[in-house]
């Protein structure tokens, strides 16, 4: 029962949206590894609080060149901290007989980025640094679980609303100055005798151009995946990855440096604890990510931490 629980909140913890790393700026819509461990688990009906730190430092190889905003820099590496949370309500009442959910995500965070070179509009500068703190855009998403036994499964939607800190003549931004759409679905094995489990989430991303650059990224594939074992009713220790992969090239009179297709993959550790507030299940669960096989984007590594609190009915 307490894995059952655990489950149901991490499945809301897991879906809290926010920008990441690829496509123009090396920055597309999804984040990758948001989704981990119970990720297709059906939602507990009511409210919840899920609540996301993230942490990701990454650097482009030497040389690589990459555009940002109006510019197109070499040497770029950034640092991103963000606090990211997401009000959610998982209805009594079945559609299509599976659990619905429904949410919102936005947050704050700060983002420090320098190139060894840059070349712009306004000329061309060496050794620049940049940093920007504010509101990230907003993260809309809904989604619906259905289970049977060992089995579960997820599809999902989600997008972007295009309204947080974002000036194309800065390096460092939070917002990603675009619209985009993503959808996608998932699976989780979950043995509640042997406590093992296994998810996975594969999706696709759409993305607008933005205006201010006139630059639109291509479509954009990504997979999330993670694999557990609880040890107790309350911990839970595993492994989890992500792989992700742009379909088509980036378009528009700003994409200057061609289709500029991109790619990463990225693995590392998981531990998740089930606890109580109250006497209403809550679950925390911490990860990081070691990145590798970048191509068009920085590489480097992300570390995830996830809060889920009830809120009751």
């Amino acid at each position: 029962m307490r894995h059952e629980r655990a489950a149901a909140f991490l499945a809301l913890a897991l879906g809290v949206g926010g920008p990441a790393h690829g496509d123009e700026g090396g920055v597309p819509f999804w984040f990758s590894g948001q989704y981990a461990s119970l990720a297709a688990v059906p939602a507990t009906p009511g409210w919840s609080l899920p609540m996301v730190g993230y942490y990701y430092r990454g650097d482009a190889s030497a040389g690589e060149v990459l555009p940002r905003g109006d510019s197109v820099t070499v040497g770029l590496n950034s640092r991103l901290p963000l606090l990211l949370v997401q009000p959610t309500y998982a209805p009594e009442r079945k559609v299509l007989g599976g659990q619905a959910a429904i949410g919102i995500g936005f947050g704050y965070g700060r983002n420090s980025t320098a190139a060894d070179l840059r070349m712009s509009p306004r000329g061309t500068a060496f050794d620049v640094e940049d940093s920007a703190s504010g509101f990230t855009d907003l993260y809309p998403v809904a989604s619906l679980a259905w289970n049977d036994g060992v089995h579960n499964w997820m599809t999902y939607l989600t997008g972007d609303i295009p309204v947080g800190a974002y000036d194309s003549k800065r390096l460092a931004n939070i917002g990603i100055g675009h619209a985009a759409i993503d959808a996608g679905g998932g699976y989780t094995y979950l043995d509640q005798k042997s406590g093992r489990e296994f998810s996975a989430v594969l999706g696709v991303t759409y993305n607008w151009e933005n205006k201010d650059t006139q630059y639109q990224n291509g479509i954009d594939s990504h997979l999330d995946w993670a694999a557990s074992q609880f040890l107790s009713a309350n911990w839970q220790l595993g492994v989890a990855g992500y792989v992700y992969y742009q379909l088509t090239g980036d378009s528009g009179a700003g994409a200057k440096l061609g289709p500029f297709k991109s790619k990463v993959a990225a693995i590392g550790p998981e531990i998740g604890y089930v606890f109580s507030i109250g006497g209403l299940p809550a679950y925390a669960n911490l990860r990081g990510y070691w990145e590798f096989e970048a191509r068009n984007r920085l590489e480097g590594y992300a570390v995830f931490v996830n809060l889920v609190l009830p809120l009751g009915h």
